[in-house]
């Protein structure tokens, strides 16, 4: 079939360098334009919407969670991964509490647990049941140790009831003789096909030791991850891993100063040497202005530290802001300030660039470093998100997600509806327990003179994180499907723009009707 690409055509629809740079002096942001549908081969469902963030993290879908105090915390994280995005998980509490949230995310499925939680012989039944309690474990099976860390036994979750609390361990368990283990040398180089084969063939087996040749403990398999991680390889959007098959998740840290206002290093070192202990698989220095010093020499002084840890820095809205925090070491570029439905730093402080102009400034010298750029803010659909994927690799999203019954917000119920607290990490409140850092003030700034960048509100309560993904997903698809590209860097590639009038935006969405049905009025709450 012959496809005839008219001049008619290109003179109207434009490659993003013609058209924003006939855009000038003007800031757009997503409403202020439209992407032209083209000649496709390709259906919706056929697209690939993996995308990367550094060479050595990947995702399936080019979504991320915002690291705030009402999106993103374990939960959130959790299902983040499962359904391929990520998580970062927000830094308005303690330092003990974030190292212990992100071990929440990385232990919640495993392939090969190489670290397992273990008891000793000598311990209540009621001290493990206490275990489980602070530490929210999911499960009540343990390996029994000896202080050498020597296998001498596993207690099993049928013991573990409060019925039972006066009881020793040593009285309870399954000795040492009655469980299947195998050593380190046996697992070879597929652990989860090893691991697989030996549940397959020892029916009603569902824990499998690992040891090494003095018999301690290494490692542990159970029969549920296993069949957890067999099963995504039939799903359609698999879920985000790392190499040990542990779920994806970053952290975002603030830029901590002491008493003088010098950056707090060694706090800021040690604090994310405990999060890669954890395993954490980026970590975003999070601040309303990236394109400063105090910034930049956070950048530099994690990427000395800790080679080859992900770092994600920003915010930023120019070309040179993405080439300062480059240079600095960062992997990836936070794009936005003031987007967001819960922001007031342009109205406060008079500062910002609309959306999709900062996203196409961005993107220019990000292509020249060879990094990654994100989308953060202003994303109020899946139309935005189209949009955004054409000029940046992933998209950051806090509104969208904040109704989630995943999110941390607090669930209020108005006139028979449910809401979830919704905040900006630049309000009142927010500041106070934290986030003042973030925009350069102390908590004692907030209490004196400190000007609010952002509101307290509700959103109306959108269900699991799962379904809401599920549209968005299949929006991002239908997008990539109109302009024929198969992955991202297709999408990026076929991107031609046309602005749009206000008249023409009142076009694109719903008019002249009295709705009775939409989208979201299905949802389960």
């Amino acid at each position: 079939m012959t496809v005839n690409n008219n001049s008619t055509s290109n003179s109207f629809f434009q490659p993003a360098d013609t058209f924003f740079q006939q855009a000038i002096p003007f800031g757009l942001t997503f409403d202020d334009l439209s992407l032209a549908t083209l000649y496709s081969e390709v259906l919706p469902r056929e697209t690939n919407l993996s995308t990367k963030i550094s060479d050595s993290l990947e995702l399936q879908i080019p979504i991320i969670s915002s690291d705030m105090d009402t999106v993103t915390e374990s939960k959130m994280a959790i299902q983040m991964a499962l359904n391929g995005g990520m998580g970062i998980l927000h830094y308005n509490m303690s330092d003990e509490k974030q190292v212990k949230e992100a071990a929440r995310v990385k232990n919640h499925i495993h392939g090969y647990i190489q670290d397992p939680i273990t008891v000793n012989p000598d311990q209540t039944i009621g001290s493990v049941l206490e275990l489980i309690k602070k530490h929210n474990y999911g499960f009540s099976t343990f390996p029994v140790v000896n202080q050498e860390n020597t296998l001498i036994g596993l207690l099993p979750g049928r013991a573990v009831k409060v019925r039972y609390s006066e009881k020793l361990v040593s009285e309870a368990m399954s000795p040492r003789e009655s469980i299947y283990t195998l050593t380190e040398k046996e697992i070879k180089n597929d652990p989860i096909k090893f691991a697989d084969d030996f549940f397959t063939n020892h029916l009603g087996i569902h824990k499998l030791l690992v040891v090494n040749d003095i018999d301690e403990l290494c490692g542990l398999f159970t029969l549920s991850d296993i069949e957890r991680i067999e099963s995504e390889s039939n799903q359609e959007v698999k879920p985000a891993r790392d190499g040990d098959f542990q779920l994806i998740c970053g952290a975002s840290i603030a830029p901590h100063r002491k008493a003088d206002g010098t950056i707090d290093k060694d706090r800021i070192i040690n604090h994310v040497g405990k999060l890669v202990d954890e395993k954490i698989d980026a970590i975003a220095i999070s601040t309303a202005h990236g394109f400063s010093k105090s910034i930049g020499e956070i950048v530099q002084l994690l990427r000395s530290q800790f080679a080859d840890l992900n770092l994600i820095a920003g915010n930023v809205t120019s070309a040179e802001g993405v080439e300062f925090l480059a240079n600095a070491g960062a992997n990836a570029i936070k794009v936005g300030q003031g987007p967001g439905s819960i922001c007031t730093t342009r109205v406060v402080a008079g500062v910002g660039i609309p959306q999709m102009t900062a996203l196409y400034s961005a993107s220019k010298i990000a292509a020249k470093k060879n990094i990654c750029i994100l989308a953060d803010g202003g994303i109020s659909k899946s139309g935005d998100i189209v949009k955004a994927l054409t000029l940046s690799n992933v998209v950051i999203c806090g509104s969208l997600l904040a109704g989630c019954n995943e999110a941390p917000g607090r669930i209020i119920e108005i006139d028979g509806k449910l809401y979830k607290q919704y905040r900006g990490m630049g309000s009142h409140e927010a500041m106070k327990e934290g986030s003042a850092s973030r925009y350069g003030h102390s908590k004692k700034d907030v209490q004196l003179k400190a000007a609010a960048e952002g509101i307290e509100a509700l959103k109306e309560s959108s269900g699991s994180v799962s379904r809401v993904l599920n549209e968005l997903i299949g929006g991002i698809q239908s997008g990539m499907g109109y302009l024929g590209a198969s992955n991202l860097e297709s999408l990026r590639k076929n991107a031609r723009y046309i602005r749009v009038t206000q008249a023409g935006q009142k076009e694109a969405s719903p008019h002249d009707v009295i709705t009775v049905k939409t989208s979201n009025s299905d949802i389960q709450k």
